[in-house]
C-alpha cells in the first residue's frame, strides 16, 4: 500500500520561494503518475503541476513559469519548487499519485493522497 507524506511548507512573503516535497514510503515501484494539488478554503481542489511516469511535466496556467515539479526516484521523494510567490498561492497543497503512465488533470482519478501541508503567502 502506498504512502505519501509531505514535508515543507509554512509561510512566505510576496515574491518569495519555497520548496515542498513528498515521500513515497511502502510501494516503491517506480511506475505511478504524480502530482500536487491544492485547496485554498471555500474553494474546490486543483491541480497544480504534474509529472508523468517518463518525466513529462505540465502545469496549471496560474504557476507555470514559477513552479516546478521534479521526481527523484532514487529517493522516492516528489519536490515541488516555488518562486515568485503570490498571496494567491496560499492553500494546503497536497501529494498525489496514481498508478497510470499518464496523469489525469481529475482528481477523482487519483487514488493516494498526503495529508497536506499549508503553504502561506503574505503580501
Amino acid at each position: 500500500q502506498l504512502q505519501l507524506q509531505e514535508s515543507g511548507g509554512g509561510s512566505v512573503q510576496s515574491g518569495g520561494s519555497m520548496g515542498i516535497s513528498c515521500e513515497k514510503f511502502g510501494d516503491k515501484y517506480s511506475g505511478f503518475c504524480m502530482a500536487w494539488f491544492r485547496q485554498a478554503p471555500g474553494k474546490e481542489r486543483e491541480v497544480v503541476a504534474q509529472i508523468d511516469v517518463d518525466g513529462t511535466t505540465d502545469y496549471a496556467d496560474s504557476v507555470k513559469g514559477r513552479f516546478t515539479i521534479s521526481m527523484d526516484n532514487a529517493k522516492h521523494t516528489l519536490h515541488l519548487q516555488m518562486n515568485s510567490l503570490k498571496s494567491e498561492d496560499t492553500a494546503m497543497y497536497f501529494c498525489a499519485a496514481v498508478r497510470f503512465y499518464r496523469c489525469p488533470s481529475d482528481v477523482s482519478r487519483y487514488n493516494y493522497w498526503g495529508q497536506g501541508t499549508q503553504v502561506t503567502v503574505s503580501s
